[in-house]
């Protein structure tokens, strides 16, 4: 994207700071939500369990651990953390059965696993099988070596442990089932995107072909029949050609102004078909009046609001649009700007070459997470003249 000078784009009228994109914000939220229901229970256990400062320090690394790794796969990370994260909370679970006698370090150990579980989905049996296994082998060791009746020991530790790692499975779990649905309503609203787009491209198809299906059957009726003449009557084959030259000339000029954006466009009718795109791609969009729009610069603002439309659906992430219309500007505001390099606009840049051939200016500014396109032309001076009048 073009960068001019370093204005700063305007806030909304409360003056609050950038908004995130919506479904960042369930993200977020989701998160957030997760992360303080397990640190939740994780202290619920260790004030119920923890016996000792050692008990409690043993619970409180698997807690963190557990954390960790909730936390780096909602990072979209890879899945070495993770395993680091299930190696320690499975030192943890063993510590705290032979030196502490604790169920409750299953909390850790089920939170891990889980992550681990849907990070690799190739290997689940195996992981399952095998944290089942260490789990049950930890017990059987404390009744080999530290003494104990292992039918007890099983059945106690079968009934804690199992229930507190499922609590953990359970919190575990939705976190990945809200991101899931979260990413498919991303997906969803990517795809209205660029049906939008789309829409937008067949449109133009239409406005070509209707500019030069009817030349072109002209075209060649008028050269058949000249064709036709060119011996029989020369004075009327010359004519024919002229009017095959001038009908020519007029489609070469119209395709032009189409290809460049510079067809007379309806500046209500720009205004109405982008709030009816940002609507369907799920963007919402606020329109300001500050003044009536000048006539002289109504086409103009037409294209610069047509071309900024296409863009914010191709390029952006946009969750809120804002259009505010003056006396002879426009100006366009959008959230959800990519923090990666911004991708060139030729568009805006042959429109910038336009308005300034007809005294105006065009801005193109990112910052912030937001992007900024305005254009601003002179007052005429009946446009100022009727303002003074009021």
């Amino acid at each position: 994207m073009d960068t001019l000078s370093p204005r700063v784009p305007p806030s909304d009228s409360e003056g609050a700071d950038v908004r995130e994109e919506p479904h960042g914000q369930l993200r977020t939220l989701n998160q957030s939500f997760v992360t303080a229901s397990l640190v939740a229970v994780g202290a619920l256990l260790l004030a119920e369990n923890a016996e000792s400062w050692r008990e409690a320090a043993l619970l409180a690394v698997g807690t963190a651990a557990a954390l960790a790794s909730v936390s780096q796969w909602a990072a979209y990370r890879a899945p070495r953390t993770a395993l680091l994260c299930l190696a320690v909370t499975a030192a943890v679970w063993l510590l705290a059965v032979l030196l502490g006698d604790s169920a409750a370090a299953s909390y850790g150990l089920g939170v891990a696993t889980t992550v681990v579980y849907h990070q690799l989905p190739h290997r689940r049996r195996q992981l399952v099988a095998g944290t089942v296994a260490f789990a049950a082998s930890v017990v059987v060791a404390r009744a080999v070596f530290l003494g104990g009746d292992l039918a007890h020991l099983l059945g106690r530790y079968l009934v804690a442990a199992t229930g507190i790692a499922v609590a953990a499975v359970v919190l575990t779990g939705l976190n990945q089932l809200v991101s899931r649905l979260t990413a498919q309503v991303e997906e969803a609203r990517e795809r209205d995107a660029e049906l939008a787009v789309v829409r937008e491209r067949v449109r133009f198809a239409s406005d070509l072909h209707d500019i030069q299906g009817h030349t072109l059957h002209v075209v060649k009726l008028k050269a058949a029949l000249a064709q036709k003449l060119v011996h029989s009557d020369a004075g009327r084959a010359e004519e024919e050609l002229r009017e095959i030259h001038a009908l020519v000339g007029d489609t070469l000029t119209r395709t032009k102004e189409l290809a460049y954006a510079q067809r007379r466009l309806n500046l209500s009718a720009e205004l109405e078909n982008a709030k009816n795109l940002f609507t369907a791609a799920e963007i919402d969009v606020t329109v300001e009046r500050e003044g009536e729009v000048d006539s002289g610069v109504g086409e103009l603002l037409g294209q610069v609001l047509r071309e900024t439309t296409t863009n914010i659906l191709r390029h952006a992430q946009a969750g809120q649009v804002r259009i505010t219309l003056s006396g002879s500007g426009i100006e366009i505001v959008n959230d959800g700007v990519r923090a990666d390099s911004p991708p060139e606009l030729r568009g805006l840049s042959t429109l910038r070459d336009r308005v300034a051939g007809d005294g105006g200016v065009l801005t193109v500014e990112q910052e912030d997470g937001r992007f900024l396109t305005a254009a601003e032309f002179p007052r005429s001076e009946a446009a100022a003249t009727r303002k003074d009048d009021r």
